[in-house]
């Protein structure tokens, strides 16, 4: 096969996949409906991202800056579109940030021309990753993403040790960005975090995630509630815990929140991820929980046990059972939530405000023991069987 014959072929394969159409799941569960395939891969990036198209410095048509993974997208609708800025994983471990856009928002997702060009602080990033977009009342879109660097601390022959922080980023337009000093916190390493939408009490709020370490949560842990009085110079004084770990339950390992929270009538409606551990290692599930509109951080609903778990083919990729959810949008009652399987790819589930209120409301909490739960079922069981007869 010729030079020109190949990167044909290499097109037109690549062109089948943008096209491809995506259809709903059969099984509906009343609270959302999956659908059949991911709508980013590594193979929807651009072949001029991975290839070097020249016959002469590339004349076997390799692939020389290959991609591993794309996951973990923010989400947001700008000017009539669907927006995801992904997380792209290259050969080499290194992520960066890429705009994909949709009109449906559940297929024909397209990477624009290049990949997000992220400036750097005075302490350059290893690598950054999973970043939350949020437009907020300010006027402003701010990306609020982790940002990783060597453990300044680490002794020479230590190659592991990480410190992770937040890294701020703000545009009006998803094409010049602007980058803010990382958010200065007292209660250790940062991961996870979020701004919440409006400002509370003339302030900017913000769900964190305190750790004691890269990985570990340590003694802390659990979703978080701070304020600071400007995001270019974020400084968060206290953090409170809202949302905690508890023992045997579907975040008894760690949990954070996922994207922002959307509003609603009854209250602001939540997604986040929990973490538990099992014999075949951590468990990534997503759950929800409703706060109130007024004291954002003041939990008023959650139900018990996850919303989504990895099913099928989400169980298996780099970092397998794992779901994780940074990205939703919502237009006109309809919700499209974004979420990665297994740190390889990402997924659409569609469900609308008044499903997934009905969700959170009506679902009994965590009874928190085998009892508990056992009583639970038979009051389900016996309302069913008297409404039967």
């Amino acid at each position: 096969m010729t030079f020109a014959e190949k990167l044909l072929q290499l097109r037109e394969q690549h062109l089948q996949l943008l096209n491809r159409a995506n259809h709903p799941c059969k099984d509906d569960n009343g609270i959302y409906r999956r659908y059949e395939s991911p709508v980013l891969t590594a193979d929807h990036v651009p072949l001029e991202w991975r290839y070097d198209l020249n016959p002469i410095s590339n004349p076997y048509l390799q692939e020389r800056l290959g991609v591993n993974a794309v996951f973990n997208p923010g989400a947001i609708f700008w000017n009539g579109k669907i927006l995801l800025i992904a997380r792209v994983e290259g050969h080499d471990r290194k992520s960066f940030f890429a705009i994909a856009e949709s009109t449906s928002g559940t297929d024909n997702f397209r990477f624009w021309d290049e990949p997000l060009k992220l400036p750097e602080t005075q302490d350059p990033d290893t690598n950054v990753y999973d970043m939350r977009v949020v437009q907020h009342e300010d006027g402003w879109i701010y990306g609020t993403f982790c940002t990783e660097r060597k453990d300044p601390e680490a002794l020479e022959n230590d190659t592991v040790s990480a410190v992770a922080a937040c890294g701020i980023a703000r545009t009006k337009d998803f094409k010049n960005w602007e980058r803010l000093p990382d958010l200065i916190s007292h209660s250790g390493q940062q991961r996870n975090v979020v701004l919440h939408p409006e400002f509370v009490g003339g302030q900017y709020a913000l769900y964190t995630r305190p750790q004691d370490g890269f990985i570990q949560v340590g003694g802390g842990g659990g979703i978080a509630w701070g304020l600071t009085g400007s995001m270019e110079h974020a400084v968060v004084e206290e953090e409170k815990i809202i949302d905690q770990r508890l023992y045997h339950t579907i975040n008894e390992v760690k949990n954070g929140q996922g994207p922002a929270p959307l509003k609603t009538h009854s209250g602001w409606l939540h997604l986040a991820h929990g973490v538990r551990n099992t014999a075949a290692g951590l468990r990534y599930v997503l759950y929800l929980f409703l706060t109130d509109l007024e004291q954002p951080w003041k939990i008023i609903k959650k139900p018990g046990g996850h919303f989504m778990a990895p099913m099928g083919n989400e169980r298996v990729g780099d970092v397998s059972n794992v779901l994780f959810s940074n990205g939703w949008v919502e237009k006109d009652g309809e919700v499209l939530i974004y979420y990665a399987s297994s740190d390889t790819r990402v997924h659409v589930a569609r469900s609308t405000v008044a499903q997934l209120l009905d969700y959170v409301q009506s679902t009994p909490e965590d009874a928190m023991r085998s009892a508990a739960s056992v009583k639970q079922r038979l009051e389900l069981i016996r309302a069913n069987r008297r409404n039967l007869q």
